[in-house]
């Protein structure tokens, strides 16, 4: 290997070590500390959950809505990381005999993301007891994990790289400005978020460092994959928005009458979350649309094209930031 061309990223790996050392937490030791999530309080704040929308409902009504929905923020995080782990594993394995800063970083990140698995899972756990029964997770982490995976690894590593990206968006526009957020809901994503800065860094390097291998026609196949990574994730998001309204609907008494109303807001939400929030993700643009000829963004344009409507209408609501 030339020292030359490869001391940049190699700093690169080195910095998000050094981090990764420094901000590493213990689920119990650090983050839960023997507290309980407390429903007197919102979780999900209203610029993601978009329960402003939805002005029929009381302000009690609003903070249940945020709080299913902040379960299921929780549970999609979860499913995700399960194939996002499995892949950077999987890459790691071009550094085993090069790169030993490198193998280290994807290594702990590797490390970190079962972690995250293995706190979402935890949290669930702590949900359930205290919601009413009904509740369910649509869709199970293998499958997805398995469907993805069979998708190309630039296609895989793109999509992963939108995740960790509006993770940071998300937290520093949406969630850390509210005080008023139940104190445990928002320290899950304050120490998510702190190892999550330092994933979207290797996502990066390791998605360029992919589509430098890929040639005209591998990058158009791999476009193809990705266009069918979100559809694939915008499946999973109306199966689920459907399942949430109607428990909300159940447990909360509201009027059936509203269901359909509620359903499609929680799937703009959704939306909103998961795709529309990280596509606009300023630094995910740079990346991704720098790598593309006019054709391929042309199709990726196209085929987001049907979720464009999924933007707060609320002007209040914070838009992705640059990470």
């Amino acid at each position: 290997m030339n020292p030359a061309s490869s001391s940049v990223p190699a700093s690169r790996y080195g910095k998000v070590i050094e981090i990764s050392k420094r901000v590493r937490w213990e689920i119990e030791r650090d983050l839960i500390r023997g507290r309980r999530f407390d429903y007197t309080r919102t979780f999900l704040p209203a610029g993601l959950s978009l329960v402003g929308e939805l002005p029929f409902l009381s302000a009690a009504d609003q903070r249940l809505l945020s709080q299913v929905q902040g379960r299921t923020y929780a549970n999609l995080f979860g499913l995700v990381e399960r194939f996002i782990g499995a892949k950077i594993l999987e890459i790691s394995r071009d550094h085993w005999f090069g790169d030993q800063l490198a193998l280290e970083a994807l290594v702990r990140m590797t490390d970190e993301e079962l972690k995250h698995q293995a706190l979402f899972r935890r949290i669930d756990e702590m949900m359930a007891a205290d919601m009413p029964a009904g509740y369910a997770c649509v869709a199970e982490p293998n499958a997805v994990a398995g469907a993805v995976l069979g998708k190309c690894t630039w296609a895989v590593l793109a999509l992963t790289l939108d995740i960790e990206l509006f993770t940071q968006a998300h937290y520093r526009a949406s969630i850390e400005p509210q005080a008023a957020l139940c104190p445990l809901w928002k320290d899950v994503f304050l120490f998510h978020w702190k190892e999550e800065c330092q994933h979207a860094v290797l996502d990066e390097l390791e998605f360029l460092r992919e589509d430098a291998r890929l040639t005209g026609a591998q990058r158009d196949a791999a476009v193809d994959d990705l266009i069918a990574l979100v559809g694939a994730l915008d499946g999973i998001l109306q199966a689920q928005a459907h399942a949430d309204a109607a428990y909300f609907v159940a447990i909360s008494g509201t009027d059936p009458v509203h269901a359909a109303r509620i359903e499609a807001t929680v799937l703009k939400a959704y939306r909103w979350q998961y795709i529309v929030s990280g596509v606009m993700e300023p630094r995910f643009q740079r990346v991704l649309f720098g790598l593309l000829n006019e054709a391929q963004a042309a199709r990726v344009q196209s085929a987001l094209a049907p979720l464009g409507h999924a933007v707060p209408t609320r002007p209040d609501t914070p838009l992705p930031m640059a990470a």
